[in-house]
């Protein structure tokens, strides 16, 4: 089941994995953004049609005040209580994340930071394959510690032109009030230039197909985007006494996420990989989505590594969503990782945990970009402007070096604008 792949005679190096999107995909998606800009809704409804099947052209594109108060009666209690406590243990994460303003007093200066929430933010949540009620969560809460004016949140309709009802309470737990029923890189193209319905938004956060990730692609400069998403991503370290069943299982639940889904386990003994891909082929006939778990598991590989040391170069080289230390004394190796949306620590840190807000937002870096980019966080949602205030002493005492600089760049106006204030400060 597991392909093997030895690392320890001939060392060598594995590659993350890069977004390539299809030529094609960019081609249409180019079509999709310039027919919104130009058309606005009448595409949402024409699109929504064509795409999921669902006529809009009589309810409109907005979730009704009525349709969220019925998803509240329709959403089971234990979902409900279940979603209430996402979104609160979402709101102590993001509260700790948020860059604080700060003020300095020195030499005839006084400078700091201030910190401004964005005034709108779009939140796009994927529909098709399953429902997610939890990115809503996920992303909507950061937006409101942040203290955003404006949240808009996109998902894509039903066939009967509804947005489900778990994902429509979570919307309203989360406290979003505008839901526009619609999907793909369409609802991207409305947040980011507006329509007759939906606002245009400052930024927009969200994972999405490929449709979604090209159309955020193409669109930044007009609007701010939080990353460009590919395939979900799991690295399993496993050493020592493990379960060999539980990591079966870990790399079920990856691969429940989408067919390409990318899963590594390295291990220093080939029995480990061995015992694991037996587990795993005993516990997939008990799995769902089986379809698309088995054509996820069709590309996983077991690594061996001659060490640890080797262990933790593979997962920075990979650099991937997540990684999962089944090792004794994981906090040790916790040091070497430098390239990882979130690492999840020891047996028992499954990382569907993270995935359901335990400690960890599940909008993470994928396709390599964990070697510079983050997970959703409270600050994406944010600002940060530098202020400078300048008086009489300080001209006096920061002119003479400032305006040197400045005449050897050769940016002779510069100089002048600060040397006449030192002039009338007597510098």
């Amino acid at each position: 089941m597991l392909e093997l792949l030895d690392l320890r005679e001939r060392g060598g190096r594995l590659e993350g994995s890069k977004l390539d999107l299809d030529p094609a995909v960019s081609e249409t998606v180019r079509g999709i953004l310039q027919r919104v800009f130009v058309e606005g809704d009448e595409v949402l409804i024409e699109l929504a049609q064509r795409f999921d099947g669902a006529d809009l052209s009589g309810s409109g594109i907005l979730v009704s005040d009525e349709e969220l108060e019925r998803a509240e009666r329709e959403t089971h209690e234990d979902l409900r209580r279940a979603l209430d406590e996402l979104c609160l243990r979402l709101r102590d994460l993001h509260e700790r994340q948020l860059p604080r303003e700060w003020w300095e007093e020195t030499d005839g200066l006084r400078y700091g930071e201030i910190v401004r929430a964005l005034g709108s933010v779009g939140c796009y949540v994927p529909g098709g394959r399953a429902r997610y009620p939890s990115s809503v969560c996920m992303t909507v809460i950061p937006a409101i510690v942040a203290g955003v004016g404006e949240i808009v949140l996109c998902t894509p309709p039903q066939a009967d032109g509804s947005i489900h009802a778990s994902v429509l309470y979570a919307a309203k737990r989360a406290g979003v009030a505008c839901v526009a029923k619609t999907g793909g890189a369409q609802a991207v193209a409305a947040m980011a230039y507006g329509t007759e319905s939906v606002p245009s938004v400052d930024r927009i956060v969200g994972p999405g197909n490929v449709y979604v990730t090209e159309a955020k692609r193409q669109l930044v400069g007009q609007v701010g985007i939080d990353g460009l998403a590919g395939p979900s991503e799991l690295v399993i370290v496993a050493d020592g006494e493990i379960d060999a069943e539980i990591m079966a299982l870990d790399l079920i639940a990856q691969a429940e996420h989408d067919p390409q889904a990318r899963t590594f386990l390295i291990v220093r003994d080939e029995q480990i990989a061995q015992r694991i891909s037996e587990a795993l082929q005993a516990a997939l006939p008990r799995s769902g989505r089986r379809d698309i778990v088995d054509a996820a598991l069709a590309h996983a590989r077991a690594v061996v590594v001659r060490d640890l040391d080797q262990a933790i170069d593979v997962v920075n080289d990979l650099a991937p969503e997540h990684v999962q230390l089944v090792v004794d004394e994981p906090e040790k190796l916790l040091e070497g990782i430098r390239n990882a949306g979130a690492v999840f620590l020891g047996p028992w840190s499954a990382v569907p945990y993270g995935d359901y807000g335990l400690a960890s937002n599940h909008v993470l870096p994928t396709a390599g970009t964990a070697r510079f980019s983050s997970g959703l966080r409270a600050s994406d949602y944010v600002t940060v402007s530098s202020v400078v205030q300048v008086a009489p002493e300080g001209v006096a005492r920061h002119t003479e070096g400032t305006s040197a600089i400045a005449n050897a760049e050769g940016l002779v106006g510069h100089a002048k604008a600060m040397d006449a204030r030192a002039r009338q400060v007597g510098g």
